[in-house]
């Protein structure tokens, strides 16, 4: 019979490693689906609804084929915390199972997040934003590396780097990778830029492919210099009154976190002195 744990190739430490580092305490038996919780380190938050209705029915049909794995709550002793199986167990509930088999091992917190995120990077089960946070939270929580997330998960150290810059977005562009609307092909070109959300809107409206947003941000690069979204009307007021005032250009550049710079023009040395005067008279 085929392992059902087998790890896909590839994969830096597949669920038959993991497991097996924990098998001298496995415990397989059936148990009370009531009595299971979902797991506060399982990093997807959503699940595909046609994908969910069609295991549901499988699962009507077949029952549980594959032990849900899980641990002792250290919540609640009457209760076992999913460690891997999550989408088998909310399926189970759904055909209205009462009872579904689990292999019970001993975990600490660590192991449950690598279980969690084998488990969903193997089945490509988690959107980009999910996979980031559950790379996020090894290195936060857990003291990884990028080098060390990459060797545990079995992809490119550029993959894991590429992966958690997407976390830099705006939240309004993170909703929208959420929700597949935009890719991680035109997320990754997004990042760094001022005004992601407005070309990501661009990206959606026009149904732009990956290829075609490169162009478009390379072209709006060359004809602006630089992407940046419109300045705040205030600062716009603000430059004009000085520019009334003293004759001479200026520029004001301000930060997210309310620094940045006032910047003068002046073409020859008079007016120079003439703003030498402003500044003295007023202050």
């Amino acid at each position: 019979m085929m392992n059902p744990f087998k790890a896909k190739k590839g994969l830096g430490r597949g669920l038959s490693s993991l497991i097996g580092d924990s098998n001298s305490s496995a415990v397989k038996n059936k148990i009370s689906i009531s009595s299971i919780v979902r797991s506060k380190f399982q990093p997807r938050k959503t699940f595909d609804k046609e994908k969910m209705d069609e295991l549901t029915n499988s699962i009507r049909e077949r029952g549980v084929i594959q032990p849900i794995i899980v641990r002792k709550s250290s919540d609640n002793s009457d209760k076992f915390e999913i460690i891997a199986g999550e989408r088998r167990w909310q399926a189970a509930q759904n055909a209205g199972l009462h009872e579904v088999p689990v292999v019970q091992i001993e975990a600490d917190n660590l192991k449950s997040l690598e279980f969690a995120i084998v488990e969903n990077v193997q089945r490509s089960d988690l959107n980009p934003i999910e996979e980031a946070q559950g790379y996020r939270k090894l290195i936060d929580d857990f003291e990884y590396d990028h080098d060390k997330v990459s060797k545990f998960i079995g992809k490119s150290r550029t993959h894991v780097t590429n992966c958690l810059r997407l976390l830099s977005l705006p939240k309004e562009v993170i909703s929208l990778i959420e929700e597949n609307k935009i890719s991680q092909g035109h997320a990754k070109v997004l990042v760094g830029l001022d005004n992601a959300y407005f070309l990501a809107r661009k990206i959606i409206e026009k149904k732009l492919s990956v290829r075609q947003a490169e162009n478009l941000i390379r072209n709006l690069k060359n004809q602006k210099g630089k992407i940046k979204i419109a300045k705040n009307p205030n600062l716009t007021d603000l430059e004009s009154g000085i520019e009334e005032t003293t004759g001479i250009k200026v520029f004001i550049r301000n930060k997210k976190n309310n620094a940045g710079q006032v910047t003068f023009e002046y073409k020859d040395l008079d007016q120079l002195n003439r703003l030498i005067m402003v500044i003295k008279a007023n202050y």
